[in-house]
């Protein structure tokens, strides 16, 4: 498969996981969009957050948990959780992930 969030979970392409578990990792984006951008991925390939949801609902869930850990982690007070789906959605890379991205001011709607 070449995907490329499959090559960093399995050590094909190095990267520093900040959390790790059995079914999920993060790491800071390489192109942050706010002060603290963390993705959070499952291990197992999802193209999307919708098939994840609908495959593998604790994964999903657990990506919220640990969204709210880093968050917490990292002394956030306010947070912004955001899944693409979807290219018209923004999404580049067709591995289901969680954006975490705090450490500044969100405007609504987010455009």
């Amino acid at each position: 498969m070449d995907c490329l969030f499959c090559k960093f979970v399995s050590g094909q392409i190095p990267v520093e996981f900040i959390y790790s578990t059995q079914t999920v990792v993060a790491f800071r984006d390489i192109s942050p969009q706010a002060p603290t951008h963390i993705l959070i991925v499952p291990k197992g390939h999802f193209p999307n957050a919708a098939e994840l949801a609908m495959s593998a609902p604790s994964v999903a869930a657990e990506l919220l948990t640990v969204a709210a850990d880093l968050a917490e982690s990292e002394g956030l007070t306010g947070y912004r959780l955001v899944f693409n789906t979807g290219e018209s959605a923004g999404q580049s890379v067709f591995h289901a992930h969680l954006h975490l991205l705090g450490g500044r001011e969100f405007a609504w709607p987010p455009g």
